[in-house]
């Protein structure tokens, strides 16, 4: 009887434990948008983790058997979990993922977009007139040269005419 306590305790650290890395599912969910395509990937690689995590403890501890008071210890934990530590976890570490994408978005994005706004008033400026400018030549210079040869046409129309 001992150790069947034992075993149960076992599967109630089990369940608490499957519930924590829900958790850890739930706040990438609310930190990071993600597509329906990764959401159902994450769906199934939880599961796999979870039962992988539960196969693990049946073959470690139990030696394979599966045995009612096992379910009850893993619903119970999960249970626990969720009643006792899963809201607090779920606030404090959403909080902490967004303070760091803050400090992220400080420390790397913003430097990066104003280094991108100094190249582009360095290098596309620049190029951009050289090439405005060019086309400009082109179109007026093209104008200039449809006029030459209408005119070198007429002229030739002209002097076949008075022969």
């Amino acid at each position: 009887m001992n150790n069947q306590a034992f075993l149960f305790l076992i599967f109630i650290i089990n369940g608490i434990l499957v519930g924590f890395l829900f958790d850890i599912f739930r706040v990438l969910r609310k930190s990071f948008k993600t597509s329906d395509i990764i959401t159902y990937i994450e769906d199934i690689l939880f599961w796999i983790v979870a039962g992988v995590l539960t196969l693990y403890f049946i073959f470690n501890y139990n030696n394979g058997e599966i045995r009612f008071f096992i379910f009850l210890g893993i619903i119970l934990g999960i249970s626990i979990y969720i009643l006792t530590i899963s809201k607090y976890f779920m606030k404090i570490t959403v909080g902490i993922i967004s303070i760091i994408k803050q400090i992220v978005k400080k420390i790397i994005i913003y430097p990066l977009k104003f280094i991108l706004n100094i190249v582009k008033k360095l290098l596309f400026r620049p190029i951009s007139f050289i090439i405005i400018n060019i086309r400009k030549i082109f179109t007026k210079n093209k104008i200039n040269f449809l006029h030459y040869f209408k005119n070198i046409k007429k002229s030739q129309k002209s002097t076949k005419n008075e022969t």
